[in-house]
This record gives structure tokens, C-alpha cells and sequence, in this order.
């Protein structure tokens, strides 16, 4: 059993998942972080988060794995290399059955990750089991159901936001983790007493961030593994990716355009 991963690394994903960062997507758990931690990120992409991570433990270390795409990790290689960072390393490894002994890390990381893999109770089990006593387990995860955006005159995002929804379950995922955190948790065994349970946003309303935000969806919808699994599974036709992907670009051209989602986030200390 492994991680299935909706979107791929199309470029066009890449692009949208390099604006994140550790200011925008890890507030919850940095003032935890201590400069010799070595911290493990979990499903760390192009490695935008894991580098600033790096930064905030200039006498530690920080490995960041992803389940493939090794292009991907080398194009985060490169760009730490260019950053000057020496404090970190990047690897393929499967979150349901990672590659490190037990307690190795003082912070187990996993940003957007949980709602893609198909077995998150285990992915949690494993987090928890490489984490040192003392040390933090921490995961965010979008909630699907709970976007929301304007305006709604077009059915095409609607459209989209019920294909991709589809598609994150027929993969077996689920598109609603960010709610579910903490009874995965939970359910791994992590008492409740140890568990800190939370939720934050982001939010597209500035201009350049909703032209932004737009666009790049107005790629994915036809360019990502997305367009081409939600095509094989018969969610929808070529007619309706196009539709989405016009959708998109029209919401981003509205005045009024706003864009919100809600992330679960959970924070486990090990005793």
C-alpha cells in the first residue's frame, strides 16, 4: 500500500505548492522550533517549506522525503544549494513505512500530505514512531468541503471542486482530513491529553494573489495528473476540464473575487 497522489508534479502543480512556506503554512508548531532540532518533512514537494524549516535550525538538520518524483527533489537540491543551505537533505521515502529508526527526530512534519494517502492512520502511527520523546508530531490538511469562494456565478469552479473531490476518494484519499486530524490521531494511538487540535486559512482576495491562485488552477484542471485521472475515471470529459479551466480565469478577472480555505492542523508532543 502505498500514497497516491492526486495532482502529480506537473509543472503547473510544482508552481502553485512553491508559494508555500513555513510563515504561511506551519504557524501553528514554529514557536516549537528550536535551532539544533533535526526535524523530518514528510511529502516535502519542491522543498519551499523544508528550506525555510532549515533556516530556523542552523545547528540541526532537516531531511525532506517524498513518496517520487525525484526531479522534483533535485530541483529543490539545486535551490537550497543556491540558498547556501548545508543543513538538509532530501530522499525518497513512503510516510506509511518510512526509512528512519525509531526516534530520530525532534519534529515529524507533514504539510497537505494526510488527505492523499490512503491509510492516514498509519502514516500517523509512522510520524509518531520516528519522533523523539519530547519531540512533536505536527500535521495541516485542507478541508474540501469547507472552501468557499466568490462570486458563485459560474458552475464551472463548482464543477471543479466536486470532480476533484471525486477524484482525491477514488484514489483513496480524503479531500476532508483537515476535520478528521484529530480522530486519525486518535485512532493512532496518540493519547488526547498530548494532542493540540487547530485550524487556520488562506485566503486570495489581494489582486496579484487572486490572478495567481486562478491561474494556476486554470493549468492544473487540464495539464496536472488531476485532469487526466478525473478523464480515465469518468468524472469528466475533455468539454468539461475546459469548462473549468475558462471558469477559473474568469473568477480571477472579477473585481470582487475572494477565495478561502480552511486547514485542520494537529500537534502531538510525545512523551
Amino acid at each position: 500500500m502505498t500514497a497516491q497522489y492526486t495532482h502529480g508534479h506537473h509543472d503547473s502543480v510544482v508552481r502553485s505548492h512553491s508559494w508555500r512556506t513555513a510563515e504561511n503554512s506551519c504557524g501553528y508548531f514554529l514557536s516549537c522550533i528550536r535551532p539544533d532540532m533535526h526535524i523530518l518533512d514528510v511529502g516535502c514537494g519542491p522543498g519551499t517549506i523544508t528550506a525555510d524549516l532549515a533556516k530556523r535550525v542552523p545547528q540541526g538538520h532537516v531531511t525532506g522525503i517524498e513518496c517520487s518524483a525525484e526531479d522534483v527533489l533535485q530541483t529543490a537540491r539545486e535551490q537550497a544549494a543556491a540558498q547556501g543551505l548545508t543543513n538538509l537533505t532530501y530522499s525518497i521515502g513512503d510516510v506509511l513505512s518510512l526509512p528512519f529508526s525509531d526516534a530520530s527526530f525532534d519534529v515529524v512534519h507533514a504539510h497537505q500530505v494526510l488527505q492523499h494517502v490512503p491509510d492516514p492512520v498509519l502514516a500517523l502511527k509512522e510520524m509518531y514512531r520516528v519522533a523523539k520523546p519530547g519531540g512533536i508530531v505536527v500535521a495541516r490538511d485542507t478541508d474540501f468541503s469547507a472552501m468557499t469562494w466568490y462570486p458563485k456565478s459560474s458552475e464551472g469552479i463548482s464543477l471543479w471542486h466536486t470532480t476533484h473531490m471525486n477524484v482525491g476518494r477514488k484514489n483513496g484519499g480524503e479531500p476532508d482530513s483537515g476535520r478528521r486530524l484529530l480522530s486519525y490521531a486518535l485512532e493512532a494511538g496518540i493519547p488526547r491529553q498530548q494532542i493540540t487540535a487547530t485550524a487556520s486559512t488562506w485566503c486570495y482576495s489581494a489582486a496579484e494573489d487572486v490572478a495567481w491562485w486562478s491561474s494556476t488552477w486554470a493549468d492544473r484542471v487540464r495539464l496536472s495528473t488531476f485532469a487526466s485521472s478525473a478523464l480515465e475515471y469518468g468524472f469528466a470529459t475533455e468539454e468539461n476540464l475546459e469548462e473549468m479551466s475558462s471558469a477559473w480565469k474568469t473568477w480571477g478577472e472579477q473585481p470582487d473575487a475572494w477565495f478561502a480555505l480552511l486547514h485542520g492542523e494537529i500537534l502531538c508532543r510525545k512523551c
